[in-house]
């Protein structure tokens, strides 16, 4: 399921401001997650720790470098299908280049 943006920040900022009052992260996560009625509390763990990452407080790739990372990896497929029919066609025209005329 997907969860719109502004509710996926609204629920972040909840925990930050709630965490306080539990013993731990996890019953905090839980109980905003409750009450927004977001499926599983694993999933608004997710964004907590990724908005932590994207905020520098927690090492990892931020959001903005695997959006980068995703786009040059389509970018690299591309090309390499590419180089793949670039050979196939020299390999092509040199096998005609070859044959003797008539």
């Amino acid at each position: 399921m997907s969860y719109p943006p502004e509710l996926r920040e609204r629920a972040v900022r909840m925990v930050a401001e709630v965490r306080p009052e539990y013993p731990s992260d996890w019953p905090a996560i839980k109980a905003v997650a409750g009450k927004l009625g977001i499926g599983s509390a694993e999933t608004l763990r997710k964004w907590v720790r990724q908005a932590e990452v994207d905020g520098g407080t927690r090492p990892g790739v931020t959001s903005e470098e695997s959006a980068e990372l995703r786009k040059l990896r389509a970018e690299v497929r591309e090309l390499r299908r590419a180089n793949e029919i670039l050979k196939a066609a020299s390999a092509f025209f040199a096998a005609e280049l070859d044959r003797p005329q008539r």
